[in-house]
């Protein structure tokens, strides 16, 4: 997985525009486990710099968390409940990060919370890729669907923004250490993975095979 996730990182990079920014932010909100903390910051602390434009840097990355999470939600609407969960369940899924496991958790809390989840999700790293499925399984109304994912989308962009420019108050520090970080968030985004594959398949498996078997009922 690191030699997956590198690249892009490396490549993102050398490649920092509106349209990267917009890229990305679509596949992070949809279903690849693409982190929206190594897109907005870098973008914002070009912005700091001068070479970007803080705004655009904000209009992109809101524009791609809505193109991604209506590209889940609408999947949701055309596959329905039954086929979602059995695509969750396949190994290539899995290897996305996708399992039953974090649909229902998902769909529990739009559940909860009603639709004012699709706010709230999308401010919880676990939940904000997901909450999109359980809303297009419900047929949730589409402007308050736009609605609340724009404002928590938004307001998620925003902390990320002002991250950016606080490593920028911080630069000589962060070019001195830019290497290590980079290293450091792949680490983590790839450990992150295994330990997410190893939950959702291995222990499933594992416990599968253990599982005492049931003595018929007379």
């Amino acid at each position: 997985m690191s030699e997956i996730f590198a690249p892009i990182i490396s490549w993102y990079m050398d490649h920092i525009n509106y349209l990267t920014v917009t890229l990305l932010m679509t596949i992070e909100s949809s279903f690849l486990p693409f982190p929206s903390e190594i897109v907005i910051p870098p973008a914002a602390y070009k912005a700091a710099e001068g070479n970007m434009n803080i705004a655009g840097i904000f209009g992109a990355a809101t524009i791609g968390a809505l193109l991604g999470a209506l590209f889940n939600y609408f999947l949701a609407i055309s596959l329905g409940r039954k086929i979602i969960y059995k695509l969750a369940d396949t190994r290539i899924a899995r290897l996305m990060l996708v399992t039953p496991e974090t649909i229902e958790k998902a769909e529990s809390f739009f559940n909860k919370y009603g639709r004012s989840s699709t706010f709230v999700g999308r401010l919880l790293p676990a939940i904000r890729q997901w909450i999109s499925i359980p809303a297009g399984l419900a047929r949730m109304n589409i402007k308050q669907f736009l609605i609340y994912t724009i404002l928590g989308s938004s307001l998620w962009n925003i902390i990320l923004i002002i991250m950016g420019y606080v490593l920028y108050r911080n630069k000589d520090l962060m070019e001195k250490y830019y290497h290590y970080i980079t290293y450091g968030l792949v680490v983590c985004g790839v450990l992150f993975v295994f330990y997410v594959i190893y939950k959702g398949f291995f222990v499933k498996q594992r416990s599968s095979t253990t599982e005492p078997e049931k003595e018929p009922t007379v």
